[in-house]
C-alpha cells in the first residue's frame, strides 16, 4: 500500500515524438519512487497519442495519464494548465518534476501557482534528504545549493535535458493507460495558427558526441571563427558560454551550462573559457574534458582530464593543420 502520493512526470511531446527530457525523467522518477515506496505516473497531453503511453511505461511509469484530442496537439498554457491542475487535485502527488524546455518553463509556474506550492527551476540534481523530502539542487555560490519543500505539496521541479541519462527501455514492465476526460468546450484565449520548425545548423549539441565550446578567451569575432573552424573540423557541436552569446558572436542556442544546454559528448574541449560553475554543470557528464586556457591558474584546468596552456589563438590552428593532415593520411592508407 502506497503511502506516500505518487510521483509525477508531466510528459512532453512534440510532432507526436516523446521529447528525451520526458523519458530521463520517468528515470529519475523511477528512483525517487522506489525509495518512498510510491508508484510514477506520467501525465501526457496531444493528438493521437497511443504509442507514446507504453515508451513511457517501459521507462519506468506505472500509470499513464493520456489527455488525447485535436485541440490538445499543440502546447497551449491554459488548456494544459487547467487539466494537469485538476488532476493534481484528484491523484494528490508528492513530487511533480517537467522538463526545463519552452513549454515547461511556462506551464511549471502555472501550475505550481495554481496549487499554491513552491518550485524549483532548471535543477541540475534530484535527490531525498534523510527526511524523504525532495533535495532539487541547482548552481549557486560557485557551488550547489539545495532547495527544499517542506511544507506544500506537491515539491515541483523543473530539469533540463540531459541531466539524467536515459533509462534502458524494458519492453515487458506493464502499466495502466488511463484516458483523461477531455470538456467539449475547452477553455483558452490563444489559437496556434502556424508552426515554424526553425533549421538548425552544424552538429545538434544534444546528441553530438564531440563538443567544441568557446568563451571569453577568442577575443573577438575573428577568434571565436577560429574555434567554430575547429569544430568544423572535428564535425563537432560548437557550444559556447555566455560572454560569447552576450558578445554576439554566436546564439543563445549554443550556450552550454545552467542556463544553456546540458551535454554529454564523448569528448568534449573547451577552448579559451575559464571554467566557471555555470557553465561547468552543463558538461557534467561528458567522458573525456580537454581545455585550452593561456592561463595555467585557470580554474578550468582543476575540473578537466587534460589541459593545454597556449593561446587559443595561435594553438587551435595549428591543431586544425595537425586534425586535417591526420585525415588526409586515414583517407590515403
Amino acid at each position: 500500500m502506497e503511502t506516500n502520493g505518487p510521483v509525477w512526470v508531466i510528459a512532453e511531446q512534440m510532432d507526436c515524438r516523446l521529447l528525451a527530457v520526458s523519458l530521463q525523467l520517468i528515470g529519475q522518477a523511477r528512483k525517487l519512487a522506489d525509495r518512498l515506496e510510491t508508484s510514477v505516473e506520467a501525465v501526457l497531453m496531444g493528438d493521437n497519442m497511443d504509442l507514446q503511453p507504453q515508451q513511457l511505461i517501459a521507462a519506468g511509469a506505472d500509470r499513464v495519464y493520456v489527455g488525447n484530442a485535436p485541440d490538445l496537439a499543440d502546447y497551449q498554457p491554459e488548456l494544459y494548465t487547467e487539466l494537469v491542475v485538476n488532476l493534481a487535485k484528484a491523484r494528490q502527488p508528492e513530487i511533480v518534476l517537467i522538463g526545463s524546455t519552452a513549454m515547461g518553463r511556462e506551464l511549471a509556474p502555472l501550475v505550481a501557482a495554481s496549487l499554491k506550492t513552491g518550485l524549483t527551476a532548471h535543477c541540475i540534481d534530484l535527490v531525498l534528504d534523510e527526511n524523504n523530502i525532495l533535495e532539487a539542487r541547482i548552481p549557486a555560490y560557485g557551488g550547489l545549493l539545495s532547495i527544499i519543500c517542506p511544507e506544500k505539496r506537491p515539491q515541483m521541479a523543473t530539469v533540463a535535458a540531459g541531466v539524467f541519462s536515459i533509462p534502458e527501455p524494458d519492453e515487458t514492465r506493464t502499466g495502466e493507460v488511463v484516458r483523461m476526460e477531455i470538456p467539449e468546450h475547452l477553455p483558452g484565449r490563444i489559437q496556434t495558427l502556424e508552426i515554424i520548425q526553425e533549421e538548425s545548423e552544424g552538429v545538434p549539441l544534444e546528441s553530438a558526441n564531440i563538443v567544441v565550446a568557446g568563451g571569453a578567451g577568442a577575443g573577438d569575432l575573428e577568434g571565436w571563427n577560429i574555434i567554430a573552424a575547429l569544430a568544423k573540423t572535428l564535425n563537432a557541436a560548437l557550444g559556447s558560454t555566455r560572454p560569447a552569446v552576450d558578445e554576439g558572436w554566436t546564439d543563445l542556442e549554443t550556450m552550454i551550462g545552467q542556463s544553456g544546454k546540458m551535454v554529454a559528448p564523448e569528448l568534449y574541449i573547451g577552448v579559451g573559457l575559464s571554467g566557471e560553475l555555470q557553465h561547468m554543470v552543463g558538461i557534467r557528464n561528458a567522458k573525456v574534458m580537454v581545455a585550452v586556457n593561456n592561463d595555467p591558474k585557470s580554474p578550468v584546468f582543476e575540473q578537466v582530464d587534460y589541459g593545454i596552456v597556449d593561446d587559443c589563438r595561435e594553438f587551435v590552428p595549428v591543431l586544425i593543420e595537425k586534425i586535417k593532415e591526420y585525415k588526409e593520411k586515414q583517407v590515403t592508407c
